[in-house]
């Protein structure tokens, strides 16, 4: 038998008091505070990022535009490196996204998943489960740039 019209008010009623309450007891975040964390720390590896490149610029004799793709090799070593040792975890907790935005996030959360599923087999473990967090990732980046690749040719084209 189903429940009475009276029943399923009250059940209502009593729900939404619950949702009332626990709304009123749920602590306030620190939005600004954690605002400022992940703004300074994401500033801080795009600095790290900056001094990687000039490095590359004046002490290997790259240009500019060679500079970029080592100096990002660089930052996602570190960031490897740095989850592997487990202190990137620490970094993310307490930045949030200022640590998982840049590509030393997405380095963290591959290498992570690595880590993590290693007692399950190089192929099965670690390279399916790499590839299924950076293949959305991966799929996501070469439709984007089709787009705009593609809208870029019809502004050229007008």
């Amino acid at each position: 038998m189903g429940k009475s019209t009276g029943q399923k008010r009250k059940e209502s009623e009593e729900k939404r008091k619950y949702q009332q309450m626990t709304k009123k007891m749920r602590p306030n975040p620190p939005i600004l505070l954690n605002s400022l964390k992940a703004f300074l720390v994401g500033g801080a590896i795009s600095l790290l990022g900056q001094g990687i490149q000039n490095i590359y610029i004046n002490y290997f004799d790259f240009s500019k535009e060679q500079a970029g793709n080592p100096t990002v090799a660089t930052l996602i070593f570190i960031s490897a490196l740095l989850t592997g040792l487990g202190v990137y975890d620490n970094l993310g907790q307490f930045a949030g996204a200022g640590s998982a935005v840049p590509v030393t996030g997405f380095a963290n959360s591959i290498a992570s998943a690595a880590i993590e599923h290693k007692s399950e087999g190089l192929v099965l473990g670690v390279g399916a489960n790499m590839f299924k967090l950076a293949g959305s990732v991966i799929v996501f980046g070469v439709v984007a740039a089709f787009i705009v690749a593609f809208i870029k040719t019809l502004i050229k084209l007008l």
